[in-house]
């Protein structure tokens, strides 16, 4: 392992909104449609809106910091540089609960789709299948990782466009075009706002590959440049596939009752286009979760790299690339390795260890845009006042709002992972009294 290897630059802006759009994987919003229409009484159009709008807050304080600090690391990175080394420790922490369970989460709904269409093989099979497979891509390079997440986008968006024109012509079938055109998708009389912010909260997780790209600054030409507009594109552009899918969706089966809440997007896209439609999409589900593995497995191996190459986590395991293949070799078998704590987890717990992490690290964000907005001054022009303090201060109130409408035991599983942050950083910083290292990356960036 070489210590003085870099990440190679390779990916463009498109390549980058790709891969954000494989992290995030559109396909899923049907695959867990059900679980969010329960959530939200039947108004999942409406909770992927207030999702959008919270995300779209944070996604533009995203976008400042890419442009001031575009280096590896995402919201840990970020804090360091505006707030401080210990703070940015705490974030990066809290979004590492996030970050290093998602790959197991993805990889085990997964499996759950494959052992429930073949129940002659067992569960544990599909798992260590999709780790031994995500993990040789990514160790291969960015590269490889990248040509293999455009061919299965490709496929994703196909069956989606499908999906959402079956049920489109499922609607006119039923209720004539005026049918397209109804609003208790967003809004029904009956139905609380409460409901549709509780689904909002499970919604906006949906979102998460805006912020996953960022941990590829250091492998994207003209960061500064192109970190930025793919953050938006990516934050908007998804905006307007979930709730069009969910509002088309909801309308092609208004409501929350379905036979399982867990198969409901199998369940209305046999309705909506038959039996063989429905393997297909079922099908696809699939490759959209191994896609969205492959993402979030790359990520986290970088996040983890950052972290280790400031000294925060042991440099000699988290801190190196492979000099052939340039790639955190070490950190990316590591999230395997944690993956397969799905063989002995269900969905449900596993998904548990993840909720909160997001919101934390997304809050941060917006408070380090304010924080560069107070500083001022410096050779990066701080952002003005809507940028820089009301958009953000918004952001932040708006990712606190959905992080308490989340599940109670959620809430502290993720206060009980941050005390132990906190107690790391203590011992590593002998009682507070030391300031963890610098970010090296920032003076590699100066200029």
């Amino acid at each position: 392992m070489g210590g003085n290897v870099k990440l190679d630059r390779t990916l463009g802006l498109w390549s980058v909104v790709l891969f954000g759009l494989a992290y995030m994987a559109p396909m899923i919003v049907l695959g867990t449609f059900g679980t969010l229409a329960t959530a939200s009484r039947g108004t999942a159009a409406m909770a992927y809106l207030i999702a959008a709008a919270a995300i779209l807050l944070t996604a533009l304080s995203y976008r400042v910091m890419a442009r001031a600090h575009p280096v590896a690391g995402s919201a840990y990175s970020y804090a360091r540089h505006a707030i401080g080394p210990r703070i940015g420790f705490l974030v990066g922490w809290a979004v590492l609960l996030d970050y290093i369970f998602l790959p197991m989460v993805i990889w085990l709904i997964g499996a759950a789709y494959l052992a429930a269409a073949f129940p002659g093989v067992p569960r544990w099979a599909w798992i260590v299948g999709f780790i031994v497979l995500t993990s040789v891509i990514n160790i291969a390079g960015i590269v490889c990782a990248n040509r293999v997440n455009i061919l299965l986008m490709l496929g994703q968006f196909a069956i989606l466009v499908a999906f959402l024109a079956l049920a489109a012509r499922y609607v006119l079938v039923l209720d004539g075009p005026g049918g397209l055109l109804a609003v208790p998708p967003f809004f029904t009389a009956r139905v609380p706002f409460s409901a549709s912010v509780a689904g909002a909260a499970i919604a906006a997780y949906s979102f998460l590959g805006f912020d996953a790209v960022t941990t590829l600054a250091e492998e994207t030409r003209d960061a500064r440049r192109t970190m930025p507009r793919a953050i938006l594109i990516i934050a908007l552009g998804s905006g307007v596939i979930f709730v069009l899918s969910a509002y088309l969706t909801q309308l092609a089966h208004p409501g929350a009752d379905f036979a399982s809440p867990d198969a409901a997007g199998v369940e209305i896209a046999r309705a909506i286009g038959g039996d063989l439609f429905a393997v297909v999409f079922l099908a696809t589900l699939v490759v959209a979760q191994f896609t969205s593995g492959l993402a979030a497995q790359a990520s986290v191996g970088r996040l983890l790299y950052a972290m280790g190459r400031d000294r925060v986590l042991p440099p000699g395991l988290f801190g190196t690339l492979h000099p052939r293949w340039r790639t955190p070799v070490a950190n990316l078998l590591l999230v395997g390795a944690i993956g397969l704590g799905a063989l002995a987890m269900d969905v449900a717990t596993s998904t548990s260890f993840i909720n909160s992490g997001a919101f934390l690290g997304f809050a941060a964000v917006n408070l380090s845009v304010i924080a560069l907005y107070l500083r001022g001054g410096g050779r990066l022009r701080a952002p003005g006042v809507v940028a820089g303090l009301i958009l953000p201060a918004l952001g932040a109130l708006c990712d606190v709002f959905l992080l308490w409408h989340l599940d109670r035991h959620a809430r502290l599983l993720g206060l009980a992972w941050l005390t132990l942050g906190i107690g790391w950083l203590g011992w590593q910083t002998r009682g507070f009294r030391r300031v963890p290292p610098d970010m090296r990356a920032e003076r590699e960036y100066a200029g």
